[in-house]
Formats: C-alpha cells, structure tokens, sequence
C-alpha cells in the first residue's frame, strides 16, 4: 500500500496534474477533499467554513438518489465483484445486462423494447442520433440527417450531443461553425403547469412540417431543460412534438439522462405527457450514482429499419459496454427505488422545497423561485458570484454547485425534513450572497 498523503500534499497534486469539469487548468479555486460519505452526507478531509461535513444537495450532478453508502448497493456490488467486474460484450452476454435491458422495457413508456447500454449520458445520446440517422439512410432517405430541438438544452459535451445544446451564450457556442448545424425553435414557454401557448406550439408544427425532408429526428428534454438553464415547460408541447413528428415521418428522441427515475415526480417525464419517444436516453440515477451506466432505448420498428438496411448492424460498441458490476448496481437501485413508495418522498421533498426556498422570493437580486418534482430552483437576475455562493452554502453546512444565474438543488431521495430545511436555508443563503 503506498503511504497515505495529507489533505495539503493531495490538494498540491490535485492543482498540478487534474483536471477538472468546466475549469481551467490550473484551477482557480481548490476544490473539497472528500474524505468519505454515507447517507446525504459528505465527510470533509479537513474543515473549511467551519464545518467537517456537508449536506449533498445536488445527488453528486442528480445521480445519488439513494444517497451515498447505502448497504443494498454496496451488497450488489460486492456479489457482482465476487464473480466478475467485466467482461466484454461483443459475443458474449451475461445475466446482470440481461436482467436490466428487462426491467426497463419493463418500465419505460410502451412500446420501447430494444437497449443498448452505453459508457455514459452524452454517448447515450450520440448512439441515439446515430440510430435515428442510420435508420434513415437504411430506408433509402439519405436526405434525413439534419436534428431538430429548441433552445434552452442541453445534451452532453460530445460531438453530435453539443450540436443540439443551445447554440447561443451556452457552454458549446464556441464550436459554431464546426458542429453539425441542427434546427432550434424558441424555447419552450415556462410553466410546467402553464396552459400550452398555441402560437408556439404551430411553430414547433411549422417547422417540424418545413424541414421533413431533412429531418431525422426531433430530440428534446422533456418537462425539465436542466444544465441548459433549470427551466420547466408544459408537458402539452410533448403532445405536440409527438403529433407533429408522426404526421410529417420524424423520429422523435427524449433524453430522460437528468429526469429519470422519478426527478420530476413522475417515473420517467414522458409519463406527464402520456406519450412514448421512439428512442428514449437514460443514465446520471440509472445506477444510483455508484458507476457510469447509460442506457438508449428504442422501439422495435427503428430496430427493424437499420436491421434492414445495406449495413444491418449498429456500428457502436464501447469497450466497457453492458459492464457486469454497474449493470448488477443498476438493476439493484431500480429494485430499490421501485420497492419503496418514492413518489411520496419526491412530493414531500417538493413541499419541503417550495416552503423552504419562499423567503428567497424577498431576496434583492432574486428573478424567480420555482420546482418541480425533487428539483428546487433559485434564479438570479445577475451572474452568480460562484465563490461566494459556494462559501455560504459550505457555511450552512450544505454542498451545492451553482451556475450561470442558477443555484439550485436537487437532492437525494432519502433526504430528512430537517436536512431539506438545512439545504432550503442554503440556498438562500447563497442567493442573498451570491
């Protein structure tokens, strides 16, 4: 075993030598040292603020809803260890895959029946458009390549993902002119519980109309734009997108990575809309937050074209594709999810949450407070000041990740009423800070 290193030597080579998401290098700031965790807790190295451990409120980026450490989990790991971590896919198969492609064609929206498990969201998202173009090009329509969405999204931080992220002001808009040029309508209207706005909703059909020669696929966020801005919309502009693409010979993609295994208060968002994509997108909770799992579902009938065409396979195969340790996590933390009533919990968490972030609604600076589902939301009318949001949410004891104009929660499942009060109280604290 090497020699232990102090929190300061590990800090040093961490600045040194990682990199870390959406920063620089080196960083400006030094990140947390996490020593452990357990339950909705993060235990700090050493104290900063005050404090040696801090209540998660963002699920590790909306993974962790079972929170962190949880005997049920580790137990499926250790068995799964005890027999195989890996083993590759390609000619072989094995029973944690095949136990979890059943049970979410089990639980997914009818009539997805087909999965293919990928590394990660954003390659989730990549197979998806590949399917749906090379479904395209299997029944000799070449022309259909071109992707449609609205603004406000956002799909990962590969190639074909980063085309159809808002290509104005977001993370990506420095790759305009080297991405794909995709087709964006206005972003949808907020207000999940809004009466949809018919002007918008002929746009979304005029365009869909316009362009399907070309189109391939429309491909959506439902209900919940998450890393594109936090914002919600009705479930009607689903209805919409569905009408339009059957009508005008589209496919229609939803990518479930952030909203998932019951975010919104539904099982999966699509569910509001009482509608099925012909592909589907699944990852961040698929495996409770333990290892990278993702997963792109589809229907038979997108299945059956490519099979058909002058290539009949999906030229896609990730080296760590089906994992046996992250399947069996996964299949262990649907089990969970699944044996629990956690539609409750999700609507005693949007309770806590709508009482607990009021008072930032007096707030100077404050645009907007609104949630959905276990998501709460605090909007600026100014950029966050992300070190001083961050200081006084560590202050009260609590880690969140602001961004943009956006602090936010979106916390484990098995988070107390005290300990939501305790993250409501720090986001406000970092709204009036920040």
């Amino acid at each position: 075993m090497p020699e232990p290193l102090s929190p300061r030597e590990l800090l040093a080579l961490d600045r040194q030598h990682v990199w870390h998401p959406y920063g620089p290098m080196p960083g400006r700031a030094a990140p947390l040292l996490v020593e452990s965790a357990s339950g909705v807790r993060l235990r700090l190295a050493e104290p900063v603020e005050g404090q040696d451990e801090l209540v998660d409120g963002m699920s590790s980026w909306w993974s962790a809803v079972h929170g962190y450490n949880h005997p049920v989990l580790n137990d499926a790991a250790r068995g799964q260890l005890g027999r195989m971590s890996h083993v590759m896919f390609g000619g072989l198969t094995h029973e944690p895959a095949v136990r979890l492609a059943k049970r979410l064609v089990d639980i997914t929206p009818e009539p997805l029946e087909h999965v293919f498990l990928a590394d990660s969201g954003s390659v989730s998202v990549e197979v998806a458009v590949k399917m749906c173009l090379q479904y395209w090009r299997s029944l000799g329509k070449p022309r259909k390549q071109r992707l449609l969405t609205w603004r406000g999204g956002y799909h990962g931080d590969t190639w074909q993902p980063m085309s159809v992220c808002d290509p104005d002001g977001g993370m990506h808009e420095l790759w305009q002119g080297v991405l794909p040029r995709q087709i964006f309508a206005d972003a949808p209207p907020a207000g999940f519980d809004a009466a949809p706005d018919e002007a918008y909703a002929a746009q979304l059909r005029e365009l869909i109309g316009r362009h399907a020669e070309e189109l391939a696929a429309v491909i959506v966020e439902p209900v919940v734009q998450g890393a594109g801005g936090m914002s919600f919309h009705s479930p009607g502009y689903l209805r919409v997108l569905r009408e339009a693409c059957d009508a005008h010979d589209v496919l229609l993609v939803f990518d479930e990575i952030a909203t998932g295994f019951g975010r919104t208060g539904a099982l999966f968002a699509a569910e509001h809309a009482g509608i099925a994509p012909d592909v589907m997108c699944l990852g961040k909770a698929l495996t409770g937050g333990y290892l990278t799992l993702a997963a792109t579902l589809c229907t038979a009938a997108v299945a059956d074209g490519i099979s058909r065409g002058a290539l009949p396979v999906l030229a896609h195969g990730p080296t760590f594709m089906g994992n046996p340790l992250a399947a069996a996590v996964a299949d262990a933390s649907i089990e969970l999810l699944l044996s629990q009533d956690w539609a409750r919990e999700v609507k005693r968490i949007e309770a806590g949450l709508w009482e607990g972030l009021a008072p930032a609604r007096s707030h100077a600076g404050v645009r907007e407070v609104r949630v959905l589902g276990a998501i709460g939301v605090v909007q600026l009318d100014h950029e966050v000041d992300m070190a001083a949001a961050t200081r006084a949410a560590v202050r009260e004891g609590v880690w969140l990740r602001p961004f943009r104009d956006l602090i936010y929660t979106m916390p484990p499942y098995i988070t107390g009423d005290d300990d939501l009060a305790r993250i409501c109280a720090a986001v406000c604290a970092a709204a009036r800070e920040g």
